[in-house]
């Protein structure tokens, strides 16, 4: 039994801040930030709106595609590091404001690597039988956590969401293989330093600015280049696969350079990429599903995708996906 994507959906909102729009905020420009991201703009969600308003559009988008009712969905697993709030999940909130109210549901933690992690996690419950249908959905609002005066950080992030839909097959389709990793020495790189347990929100950690992503831009960049690189070509080694057996490599839209470095590993050519950087920039754990949600008129079934990741914790993974269907 395997576990195949049958419906994939996207969302980002209509607001848009551009580079141009960021050289009035912070002292830098859009050669700079294009030249060394790849990124011109970015979407973000209104002030009082949560991350919880993209996954529920995004699982009512998924159920419409797919011509099912919310109801029959077994299980909602979300990826994300801007929760609504603490506590419910916000897996619980789209469940059920979208109507998916005999679905039971979760949220999963692993920065940019959230939606390769969720995907992985929902398939085994398929593959055992457990299950019928399970909606993943990677959702970040990542304007509410970024310092629009941190010229480093500000200029990499938006807000955006995607997801699929997992149900089971016996044809040679769908979620083929995954390899996953973390280290947690990578911590202290890149994190948020308050607003959990370790430094609750106080008025001196409001002040000191420390609610907002922290990020050392050098080990970052040179970890996420070697990881994302490295899992990639050993996903490929292990399932013997050759670069032109790959249809699309669909990595993490962090960087530019990053995923450059990773379709050089791979011996892909950059026209076998999925990028949507540039408008979209980094969107965590929205950005894999944002990419096969752009791309689905262009997937064929039996198509080979390497599905490619690298996120805070650090956390990164390869999966190897059999597209399942011919779009429409």
């Amino acid at each position: 039994m395997n576990a195949v994507i049958t419906a994939v959906a996207g969302y980002v909102p209509p607001k848009i801040l551009s580079n141009k729009d960021l050289e009035k905020m912070v002292d830098t420009n859009d050669e700079w930030i294009k030249s060394r991201t790849g990124i011109s703009e970015r979407h973000l969600l209104e002030d009082g709106e949560g991350t919880s308003v993209m996954g529920i559009k995004v699982l009512e988008d998924l159920c419409e595609k797919r011509g099912i009712s919310p109801k029959e969905i077994d299980l909602v697993i979300c990826a994300t590091v801007t929760p609504d709030y603490q506590f419910p999940s916000t897996a619980n909130i789209i469940a059920a404001k979208a109507g998916a109210t005999n679905a039971w549901s979760f949220d999963i933690n692993a920065a940019c690597s959230g939606f390769l992690y969720a995907l992985t996690t929902g398939s085994q419950f398929i593959e055992t039988g457990k299950y019928k249908k399970v909606a993943v959905i990677g959702a970040d609002k990542m304007s509410s956590i970024i310092d629009y005066t941190d010229r480093t950080t500000c200029v990499l992030f938006g807000d955006g969401a995607g997801g699929v839909i997992l149900e089971p097959t016996q044809e040679q389709v769908g979620v083929m293989d995954s390899i996953l990793y973390t280290d947690g020495e990578g911590q202290k790189h890149l994190y948020q330093k308050a607003g959990g347990s370790v430094k609750p929100a106080s008025i001196e950690s409001v002040e000191a600015r420390e609610h907002y992503v922290y990020q050392e831009g050098q080990p970052v960049f040179k970890a996420a280049v070697t990881g994302m690189a490295d899992v990639s070509e050993e996903i490929m080694k292990k399932n013997n696969l050759s670069s032109e057996d790959v249809s699309y490599l669909v990595p993490h839209q962090a960087n530019l350079r990053i995923i450059d470095a990773t379709a050089r590993r791979m011996g892909v050519s950059k026209d076998k990429v999925m990028i949507n950087i540039d408008k979209f920039g980094n969107t965590t754990a929205g950005t894999i599903p944002l990419c096969l949600w752009e791309w689905e008129k262009k997937l064929k079934k039996g198509d080979n995708l390497i599905l490619a990741t690298f996120g805070g914790g650090f956390t990164w993974g390869a999966a190897w996906i059999k597209w399942g269907y011919d779009s429409q």
